[in-house]
């Protein structure tokens, strides 16, 4: 078991375990420990047959590895035949390069989202299993307290496409744009919620995060019934694990016709063609651009290894040259 001296939710220094704001954001107030009742999947057998089971319970796609967890009392457990889960579990995959940093680099990263941009996020914590091994944790915002579910739509149901359609690489086709005119298509409140959308997109260039695809983004029912823009998940310096491109999305940022001028150059255009006002662009880039010692304090906060750290933090200071790049 690593040795804890930051909140494993939070990143807060001086906790052993999680602190009493990770608790009541992640866990309803519940005093739930950072250690699993399991082994690792992959190592015993025991638990192995625990997990292969819960695989069969959880619909949510992707390549990484979920499992389906629920809090009972103040402690979680993989779920049943028959139980809706209020959480999800991601171990560390069996793909990628340093594939053991995937569920800190993913902590870190939702954690800068939330606390250093202001950015709603699904609430998620570090957790650990009984040997030690690291999982991301987060808890889904599609169930309520209740059990009961709300809608939620990503946008490549939204946009009608399918692997059958469209072709096994269907969520990565297009343009960061057509998020936009999906968004106004079905959203009333379409004027508030895309500043919103680009401020996840900004953030997501300057962590380089290459994998944010037509899935990765939903709109979600409220209380009222309506819909918006749901948290923001998945969000990971993918770059440090795979060779991916700046963009996840086939024709980048823009439509090829729009897509000229350096990189800030370029998110103006795309606010400009979003119906987003000039004064609410300059904000979210002024914003994202002047936060650099938040960033170095978390980074150095998060349980990534040395190495990782110091790759994460070169990987952020590149991007935000490129984003000052008028």
């Amino acid at each position: 078991m690593p040795e804890i001296k930051y909140c494993p939710g939070t990143l807060a220094q001086g906790f052993n375990t999680y602190s009493r704001t990770c608790l009541d954001r992640v866990f309803r107030g519940k005093k739930v420990s950072h250690v699993l009742p399991y082994h690792s999947p992959a190592s015993n057998a025991e638990t192995d047959e625990l997990f292969d089971e819960n695989r069969k319970y959880l619909s949510i796609s992707g390549v990484q590895e979920k499992f389906s967890v629920i809090l009972e009392k103040n402690k979680l457990r993989l779920i049943n035949e028959g139980e809706r889960g209020t959480y999800i579990l991601k171990p560390i995959p069996s793909a990628g390069k340093k594939p053991d940093q995937i569920p800190a680099n993913e902590h870190l990263t939702m954690q800068l989202a939330r606390q250093v941009y202001g950015i709603e996020i699904a609430e998620n914590a570090l957790i650990f299993f009984e040997n030690g091994a690291p999982a991301y944790i987060t808890k889904r915002f599609d169930v309520k307290e209740d059990g009961t579910k709300l809608a939620q739509d990503d946008f490549a149901s939204l946009a009608e496409r399918t692997p059958q359609t469209h072709g096994e690489h269907y969520k990565y086709l297009g343009n960061y744009l057509e998020l936009f005119q999906l968004m106004e298509k079905y959203l009333p409140v379409y004027k508030l919620e895309a500043p919103k959308l680009l401020k996840i997109l900004v953030f997501n260039y300057l962590f380089s995060n290459g994998d944010a695809h037509f899935k990765n983004f939903s709109l979600l029912e409220t209380s009222m019934g309506d819909y918006r823009l749901s948290p923001a998940y998945d969000l990971l310096n993918s770059r440090i694990h795979i060779e991916d491109k700046d963009f996840a999305l086939d024709d980048g940022l823009l439509p090829r016709n729009l897509a000229q001028g350096r990189i800030s150059q370029q998110f103006a255009i795309l606010a400009e063609n979003a119906g987003i006002q000039e004064k609410i662009f300059d904000k979210i880039i002024s914003l994202m651009l002047s936060k650099s010692d938040l960033v170095q304090k978390m980074v150095a906060a998060s349980f990534l290894n040395d190495k990782t750290k110091r790759n994460y933090w070169q990987s952020y200071q590149g991007r935000l040259k490129q984003l000052m790049n008028v």
